[in-house]
């Protein structure tokens, strides 16, 4: 290989990395940040290499000449990217704090509150039913191939969002905190049914307490309450697989808009 040969060929190399790594440093925030992606169990390396393979493998218009790695302008690019990739990343993982907010409320009814062990997703601090929800949704998730859908959302935000100098609209920021709504409504929803039959329950031992005194009410109580809330839980569980999909749904959607807000 002459000089010329050697010139030409670093050229086309160093632009064709340079087309890489914008989208590179998206992708890479959102899997640092998405469900499934980001557990902290998946070693770095394997999230770089899986954020290079997806830049690699998406076809992407070239980039500007005018925008170099090395300048302000780039860096400015470079945080916009990381930005634009963690609010995706964080949007899809409202799905799975909505499940996890349903089981805490659920567990705390159940007086399983007490019943906390350390988690690397949510938590040192999360309830076993929360755990146990937050599972059987992630499972849910890969089932409907949610993780597909979110590489395809990623792939089709460099269509709304191109990488180029443009400020993100104060709308996207608006449009996150209105999705964040959902997380209350869709826990609550979910957890109203067992909530309900236990509050029924609660209030059925206290008017028997006061009938017979004689009763211990602590001795009774915490057994019904426990045996009728697992009963209650495994018809709950059934209705899970639904529930999730229309949750994931609307979260989907809610990236959409995000997205398009970003850029209005």
């Amino acid at each position: 290989m002459d000089f010329n040969s050697y010139t030409l060929f670093n050229i086309h190399f160093f632009s064709w990395a340079k087309d890489c790594f914008f989208p590179f440093v998206r992708i890479l925030a959102l899997i640092m940040v998405a469900p499934i992606f980001g557990e902290k169990e998946i070693p770095n390396r394997i999230k770089i290499g899986l954020a290079l393979l997806i830049a690699i493998v998406l076809p992407l218009p070239p980039l500007d000449d005018n925008i170099k790695i090395y300048s302000l302008i780039g860096i400015w690019i470079i945080a916009q990217q990381i930005m634009i990739g963690a609010l995706i990343g964080f949007t899809m993982q409202m799905a799975f704090m909505t499940v996890r907010f349903s089981g805490e409320l659920i567990g705390m009814q159940m007086g399983l509150g007490m019943a906390t062990f350390f988690d690397p997703i949510g938590g040192p601090s999360t309830s076993v039913l929360s755990r146990l929800i937050n599972i059987i949704a992630l499972l849910i998730f890969l089932s409907v191939d949610g993780h597909l859908w979110l590489l395809y959302g990623i792939s089709n935000s460099f269509e709304i969002i191109p990488i180029a100098v443009m400020p993100l609209q104060a709308n996207g920021y608006l449009a996150l905190i209105d999705a964040s709504k959902l997380l209350f409504i869709n826990g609550i929803m979910l957890a109203l049914p067992l909530m309900t039959l236990l509050l029924i329950i609660n209030i059925s031992l206290g008017l028997l307490n006061r009938i017979t005194p004689q009763l211990s009410i602590f001795v009774v109580g915490y057994p019904v309450t426990l045996l009728l809330g697992l009963v209650m839980l495994t018809y709950l569980i059934t209705t899970l697989p639904a529930f999730a999909e229309f949750i994931f749904e609307q979260i989907f959607e809610r990236i959409a808009t995000l997205l398009r807000y970003l850029t209005q």
